[in-house]
């Protein structure tokens, strides 16, 4: 079984590159005029609930009627960003040399300072200071102090990014938000790929086939729900001045937080599989930090989008598919097309090489003598 998904999972990035290569998707107009969005906005609607296992929802009037026919009209026409969108002649030779550079310079040195023999063994150093402070090398214990240190540090640069630009530019806010997030990061699946199958064995379910296939399957699907901001690996390396984007389109119709969902899979389908109580903590810190980030990523995008983002508000939902149920979000009879994209296609590639990348992250986290 786990073969026939494979087949399928390549067949279909083979398509999705050949597609988004030959320039299949034509880039959505996006524009709403104020006028429209403040009747959106402010429209009140008489309310007659009806119990639904994922929402409360409303008969409508005719008055409702006529207002959700323009809603889906203006839908048309975004508020935000086109989700994903890639094509090869807006793109720089010169820019993705910068990246490449960049990017292998900041790798190489952080590696260097973090992991290397040769180095300063900062990530030990990390490592042991934080088992110093709580007081045990027990591993879940440590898991869940690492991802704590981590959390903390990445959602407070990011929180203190709006005042920071100010100071020092978004690319330099940008470089230095990597140099603390990259090594922390790296620390923690390390530790992880040692140590996972460490600790108190809770359940062992390893040896089903059928549930292994279908944990594939969700662990696979964890990673299309990617925040399109990640596909920006321009603006990520800080060659193109990085931007608090609102998206729209895309995985956002689906769910307005893609990245806190995907991450929850993928700790669902994980913690299953493992049944370790290292791995269960793990997921526990990572769901937690994840939907504290719900509530932070919204604060960061109405703070800078203002009335904007409440009209992506109004048309998306955080629990996936309940604005599609609603009503609010209308998917266009073309949607599809808003996933047949290069980046996607990457994701894709990405994704299989890393399940089958499985034994050689092992004996790379190994060498570490984590």
């Amino acid at each position: 079984m786990k073969l026939y998904c494979s087949i399928y999972f390549i067949s279909f990035f083979v398509a999705l590159t050949t597609i988004s290569v030959n320039g299949f998707v034509i880039p959505i107009q996006r524009s709403l005029d104020t006028t429209t969005q403040i009747t959106l906005k402010n429209t009140r609607r008489r309310r007659i609930p009806l119990l639904s296992p994922l929402y409360i929802s409303t008969i409508p009037s005719q008055e409702e009627k006529e207002q959700q026919k323009e809603l889906q009209r203006q839908q048309k026409e975004l508020t935000g960003d086109d989700s994903a969108y890639f094509s090869f002649q807006d793109e720089s030779i010169l820019d993705w040399m910068k990246f490449t550079l960049a990017t292998g310079f900041v790798l190489i040195t952080l590696s260097y300072a973090w992991f290397l023999p040769d180095g300063p063994h900062w990530g030990n150093t990390f490592l042991e200071t934080t088992q110093d402070v709580i007081g045990t090398k027990d591993p879940a214990p440590t898991m869940f102090a690492l991802l704590t240190v981590f959390a903390v540090s990445h959602s407070g640069l990011a929180g203190l990014r709006t005042y920071a630009e100010d100071v020092v530019g978004p690319r330099a806010w940008r470089v230095l938000f990597a140099c603390v997030s990259l090594p922390l990061a790296l620390s923690c699946m390390s530790y992880f790929v040692n140590h996972a199958h460490d600790g108190h064995h809770l359940w062992n379910v390893q040896h089903t086939h059928a549930l292994h296939t279908m944990l594939y399957i969700i662990n696979f699907v964890s990673f299309l729900f990617l925040y399109p901001s990640t596909f920006n690996l321009l603006e990520v390396a800080a060659v193109d001045v990085p931007k608090v984007h609102l998206w729209e389109t895309g995985v956002i119709r689906i769910t307005r937080h893609p990245q806190a969902i995907g991450q929850i899979l993928w700790c669902a389908a994980h913690g299953t599989y493992l049944g370790t109580d290292t791995a269960l903590t793990a997921c526990f810190v990572l769901v937690v930090h994840h939907l504290y980030s719900i509530w932070h990523g919204d604060r960061r995008l109405r703070q800078e989008h203002g009335d904007a983002f409440d009209v992506i508000c109004e048309r998306t939902s955080i629990v996936p598919f309940a604005a599609i149920l609603d009503g609010r979000q209308r998917l266009p009879d073309d949607f599809y097309k808003e996933f047949m994209r290069l980046p996607y296609a990457l994701v894709i590639g990405g994704t299989m090489a890393a399940y089958y990348a499985h034994p050689y992250m092992q004996i790379a986290a190994a060498s570490l003598k984590w």
